[in-house]
């Protein structure tokens, strides 16, 4: 096929969360972007439960997080129940609170459906909208460009493709990436939206016997709609049942004591099985993996939707920058070289969640609290291995970590000032604790100043934030006495740790991160 002229920088294939996300990310970066997927229309399952803390977070830098929480509501108590009588409530999230580095203290239960629509109207905001209807059947890389023909006969062109399109990724395939792990058969569930009537909506119903389970969880924003999960029926054969609305009311008489009539409209069937699988790399040319299409495990934990929303935020800074020419196309080598250790970790984390829930339920109130650990917050994934984070580092914080948050006040106005704030944005942000970086915070912002945003923090630097309780400082991990400049990345993972009398250490960060002689910092 002859090359054809990009008609655009970056092609999404899937509007997934994932999908959704990049093109959000990219999209406030002025970078042009297209974002395909081949259903005729947008699904309307509640899938996955919600938004982690660290994915709250994300969502807070694209400027919908108010929007997420407005639609959706806290986590709800478990209840459990065995022979059909309730044994015990339980909220995993009962004793956890916000804190001053970390504003998310628990993930948001949200309908899948509706935080895509959420997304995809953020989106809009930047003139891009999901274009139904267009199935990728190939791919064609040329020296500048991918060509990308779809089923219908027409193409696409882009500088970069990202397939963002879910665990049978037809873009993972045509790569021909392999996908190594297994499919556990026997560990399987039933699942779909229903509407019921006669349960209470201020918890989550969870019947475990020795002989199944069933599920009901209320799906917010809704008058009568929850979420279905169950163990299958199986037939004389011992062959699991194809999910139907009959088979749920049996599953539901069966499990709870109550009428199988309660249960009503079952749309949106599917049957899931345990998959764990990882691609063994995410980028071959001007190609890239993401979300489903480049890792699925098991749901214990609740990882999956959010590993994918922090893939595309770990890919979207970088991606604009080669684009834009910022920086040499070897910078994107590093979100595999960050993401796929995370991706592994969480398949092996996923796994031992899965097999110690397993173990739980099978003695009375055990549940699907045991799943939930302060891992699958996200907050402590960062990228210490990483060549993007070179030595550094404070009593509490090394190159990689995730930048906490702090509330502050701007010095000239008083006003409050939470460093997430200051962080929102495409930009890197320095922060220089101390007296000594104001010289520092100043020669970065008079270098830099299209990329970096400085922020002194206790220092009357080029714009000064006032720490008046020391929360910025006991979250960095600075001592008194000591002057500190932080790089903080436009991903919010921070990128340097120096002392502030080291002038040249953040200039030579950017100089060689953007220069063409990028290599391993």
């Amino acid at each position: 096929m002859p090359a054809s002229p990009p008609t655009a920088q970056v092609l999404i294939v899937g509007s997934g969360p994932t999908g959704l996300t990049l093109a959000c990310d990219l999209a406030r970066r002025s970078i042009d972007v297209r974002i395909i997927d081949k259903s005729p229309e947008f699904p309307r399952s509640s899938r996955a439960k919600g938004p982690n803390p660290r994915s709250l977070e994300v969502l807070e830098d694209l400027g919908v997080a108010d929007r997420v929480l407005a639609a959706g509501s806290a986590p709800l108590p478990m209840r459990k129940y065995r022979d059909g009588l309730p044994i015990a409530d339980t909220d995993p999230f009962g004793a956890s609170r916000p804190a001053p580095d970390a504003p998310y203290d628990r993930p948001w239960l949200i309908a899948q459906w509706r935080l895509e629509e959420i997304l995809r109207d953020r989106l809009a905001e930047y003139g891009v909208r999901v274009e139904l209807g267009a199935e990728a059947a190939g791919l064609a890389q040329g020296p500048d460009s991918v060509t990308v023909p779809l089923a219908d006969g027409r193409s696409i062109s882009a500088r970069y493709v990202v397939g963002c399109d879910g665990g049978h990724s037809p873009v993972r395939k045509l790569l021909g990436v392999p996908f190594e792990g297994k499919t556990t058969e026997e560990q399987m569930m039933v699942c779909g939206d229903v509407e019921a009537d006669g349960l209470d909506r201020g918890c989550w119903h969870q019947w475990f016997d020795e002989d199944g389970a069933v599920l009901l969880c209320p799906i917010p924003g809704t008058r009568s709609g929850w979420w279905f999960q169950a163990g299958p029926e199986r037939d004389r054969a011992g062959a699991p049942v194809p999910p139907s609305l009959e088979s749920f009311r049996r599953l539901f008489a069966r499990h709870t004591g109550l009428p199988g009539t309660h249960l009503s409209r079952a749309s949106l069937l599917s049957t899931y099985r345990v998959n764990e699988r990882l691609a063994d790399r995410y980028r071959v040319g001007r190609v890239l993996l993401a979300g489903d299409a480049a890792h699925v495990h098991s749901i214990a934990g609740g990882l999956g939707m959010n590993t994918g929303i922090q893939d595309a935020y770990n890919l979207g800074w970088k991606l604009a920058r080669v684009v834009t020419g910022q920086a040499d196309p070897v910078l994107l080598d590093t979100y595999e070289e960050e993401r796929l250790p995370v991706a592994s970790w969480t398949l092996d984390f996923a796994s031992e969640r899965l097999r110690a829930t397993l173990e739980a339920i099978r003695l009375p109130g055990g549940g699907l609290d045991t799943a939930v650990t302060p891992e699958t917050t996200g907050l402590s994934r960062g990228y210490h291995w990483s060549s993007l984070s070179p030595a550094g580092s404070t009593t509490r914080l090394r190159a990689g970590d995730r930048a906490p948050d702090a509330p502050c006040r701007d010095a000239a106005t008083g006003a409050p000032v939470r460093l997430f704030e200051a962080f929102a944005g495409p930009h890197f942000t320095l922060l220089g604790f101390g007296p000594g970086a104001a010289d520092a915070l100043r020669a970065a912002e008079a270098a830099y100043g299209d990329t970096v945003r400085a922020y002194g923090v206790g220092t009357g630097g080029p714009v000064g934030l006032t720490d008046e309780a020391g929360h910025a400082r006991t979250a960095y991990g600075i001592e008194p006495g000591t002057d500190t400049l932080v790089l903080v990345r436009p991903d919010n993972h921070v990128g340097l740790i120096a002392p502030a009398a080291d002038s040249r250490a953040v200039g030579a960060y950017l100089d060689r991160l953007s220069g063409t002689a990028f290599r391993r910092l």
